[in-house]
C-alpha cells in the first residue's frame, strides 16, 4: 500500500482550492453582472427614459441578447475535444514506447474524451433541429 506525503496532500488540497476558486469566481461574476443590469434598469426608469419591450429583454436577458444559440457552443466544443482525443492516443502510443504500461490507459482516455466529443456532435445537431422546428411554429427559440 502506498502512503501518502504531507506535500502530496497539499498539492491536492491546492489543485481542488483552485477549481472551487474558479467556480466562486464564476458565479460570482454573474451574480455582478446581473446587479448591473438590474441597476442599468433602475436607473432608465428613475429617469424617466421611456422602455420598449425589446431594450428590456436586451438588458435582463442572460447572454445579453437574444442570439444566444447553445447548439453552436456544442459543436464548437465537439470540434475542441475530437483533436484533443486524437492527441492523446498519439501521445499514449509514442509513450507507450517508453512505458508500456502507460499505453493502453491513455489510450482509454483518448477514447473517452472521443465519445465525449462526438456526444457533444450530435447534441448540437439535435439542438440545431429543436430550433429549426421552433422557427417554423414561429416560437423563436421560447
Amino acid at each position: 500500500m502506498q502512503s501518502f506525503t504531507l506535500g502530496a496532500g497539499l498539492a491536492a488540497l491546492a489543485f481542488w482550492g483552485f477549481i472551487a476558486s474558479v467556480v466562486v469566481a464564476g458565479i460570482w461574476y454573474d451574480i455582478r453582472k446581473r446587479e448591473a443590469q438590474h441597476e442599468t434598469v433602475r436607473r432608465l426608469v428613475e429617469s424617466g427614459q421611456p422602455l420598449n419591450q425589446e431594450i428590456m429583454d436586451k438588458l435582463l436577458s442572460q447572454s445579453g441578447g437574444n442570439d444566444f444559440r447553445p447548439d453552436r457552443d456544442f459543436k464548437l466544443v465537439g470540434y475542441i475535444l475530437l483533436p484533443v482525443s486524437v492527441g492523446l492516443a498519439v501521445l499514449g502510443l509514442v509513450l507507450g514506447l517508453q512505458i508500456p504500461e502507460a499505453q493502453i490507459p491513455l489510450l482509454g482516455v483518448s477514447g473517452l474524451v472521443a465519445c465525449v466529443g462526438l456526444g457533444f456532435l450530435g447534441t448540437a445537431q439535435m439542438a440545431k433541429r429543436w430550433y429549426a422546428e421552433d422557427e417554423k411554429s414561429g416560437l423563436g427559440g421560447l
